[in-house]
């Protein structure tokens, strides 16, 4: 399985890991498109770039999960809502998906060192604010920093990677080594938050953040300048793109408790609606659109932007239930919690290196049918959880969890790939990625306006079941719609 680039084939050496950042493909893209030839105008390291992409992907990786696992203590601390605590993952995750439409471009103008030491100081001093945040609308407003930061962290981090190893060999081994630290920094993001809160406090989720990102600029003193390319940048459609998204979320998000027909969630779902709207007509006029409509218009990509969509909502919507769920209502300790990911993420890990080979052997369309089915199955299966679930049942029934997602998203993601022109590589996979944390985001919110109840904002149970049954119907929806409109062995 390979990503086909304008200029050569960069090896996927590792599939796509959930939970955590987007996929490595738009920042492959981007890497080889703006790398050149890999010279440099000046002498560096590779070992340097490589230790300090994997640093700045691990950071971003952990920061996610873990903060899930702050949110109780966070909340009692600063006396939030669950509409706080929403916009904290929200904030973050909604920046990261707009934001990743064009970050490769903004890491090709600046160059890959230059963009990467912008992201990492950026997403330091934003966890710096969070750490130091007197109240809730602060550190929401410093989350939104994190997620713009993160989103030109990801694309940089193996641009720095491209650059410093122009052998295709040898890149490849890099870029594994790098997916890897991805997946180790999934399985111990929540372990690592959950011990940092019980232990120290929220605050030293985000306090963890800063010798890495010294460590990184230190290491990036060493690293080679990179060279720039004229890359044009979309800004009215990157603008109408956060427009549409955050709208949305402020009326899902304050709709659940201010009411539907509350003046802030109107103007929410209002500004969604204009943004939606423009969208399509500002990429129409623009000379270098970032999502070119004619690529919506093929079945293999509009169907994979739905499935990964479908596919984040309901892993991450099991993620933020989890977290509330064993704290909430069960009166489980933060590292107790923590550890209940650890056989999700080694399930997922597997379940990953396992996909590309199915795929290659049954066809990849049922493959990423039948990984749909199987977190559609996950869904049902958690609807009957109460208090009083026995730990190893509720282990049992996460099972599926772990699997159906990341069975599918490798075999979606290179059909994708090989679904599009070579130089429309890293549009194509920005885009997926975008949608996928899309779809995270807004069944947190969905999920968050669910499980408060009316008036004491307690974990609800009927809301969990309720949110569960739509996401789970949802997924039963698009693995249809992947089996009746996908061709079969596309891309094979």
């Amino acid at each position: 399985m390979s990503v086909t680039t304008g200029h050569d084939r960069v090896p996927s050496t590792a599939p796509d890991p959930l939970p955590g950042p987007p996929s490595p493909h738009r920042a492959v893209a981007a890497a080889t498109a703006g790398s050149g030839t890999g010279h440099d105008d000046a002498p560096g390291r590779p070992g340097a770039a490589l230790v300090a992409a994997l640093l700045g992907f691990t950071v971003i990786t952990v920061d996610v999960s873990a903060v899930n696992l702050a949110l109780p203590a966070i909340r009692d601390h600063l006396h939030a809502g669950m509409s706080g605590l929403q916009w904290v993952v929200d904030g973050y995750t909604l920046m990261f998906a707009a934001l990743m439409l064009s970050a490769g471009a903004l890491a090709d103008r600046a160059g890959a060192r230059r963009a990467y030491g912008w992201g990492v100081a950026l997403f330091t001093l934003a966890s710096l604010g969070c750490a130091l945040a007197p109240g809730i609308g602060t550190l929401v407003a410093a989350r939104i920093l994190q997620g713009g930061a993160a989103a030109i962290v990801m694309p940089a981090s193996l641009a720095l990677i491209r650059q410093a190893y122009p052998d295709a060999r040898h890149r490849a081994r890099a870029i594994a080594l790098w997916t890897v630290g991805g997946s180790v920094a999934m399985a111990a993001g929540p372990v690592l938050g959950g011990t940092l809160t019980q232990t120290a406090g929220w605050r030293s989720v985000f306090l963890l953040n800063l010798p890495v990102g010294a460590v990184i600029l230190l290491l990036l003193t060493r690293v080679a300048r990179s060279p720039r390319r004229p890359a044009p940048l979309d800004l009215p459609g990157q603008l109408t793109a956060v427009v549409a998204l955050a709208g949305l979320a402020l009326g899902v998000i304050e709709g659940g408790h201010e009411g539907w027909t509350s003046a802030v969630a109107l103007s929410g779902f209002a500004a969604a609606a204009a943004g939606a709207l423009a969208f399509p007509w500002v990429e129409r006029r623009h000379r270098a659109p970032m999502v070119p409509p004619a690529m919506l218009r093929r079945r293999e990509v509009s169907v994979s932007l739905a499935v990964g969509f479908a596919i984040n909502a309901g892993f991450y919507g099991v993620v933020f239930l989890l977290g509330l769920y064993c704290q909430e209502l069960r009166g489980m300790s933060a590292i107790a919690t923590g550890l209940m990911f650890v056989p999700l993420s080694v399930l997922i890990t597997s379940t990953n290196l396992v996909s590309p080979r199915l795929a290659e052997r049954i066809g990849r369309r049922p493959v990423i049918v039948i990984g749909q089915v199987i977190l559609a199955v996950a869904m049902f299966a958690l609807l009957p959880l109460t208090a009083d679930t026995p730990l190893w049942l509720v282990l049992l029934l996460l099972a599926p969890t772990g699997i159906g997602g990341a069975l599918a998203v490798p075999a979606l993601t290179a059909l994708l790939m090989d679904s599009v022109p070579g130089d429309r590589a890293g549009t194509a996979s920005g885009l997926l990625n975008a949608l996928r944390q899309t779809g995270g985001a807004l069944v947190v919110a969905l999920f968050g306006s669910l499980l408060a109840a009316s008036g004491d904002e307690a974990f609800s149970l009927p809301g969990m079941r309720t949110g569960l049954l739509a996401v789970g119907l949802l997924l039963c929806v698009t693995a249809a719609v992947a089996r009746a409109l996908l061709p079969r062995e596309s891309g094979m």
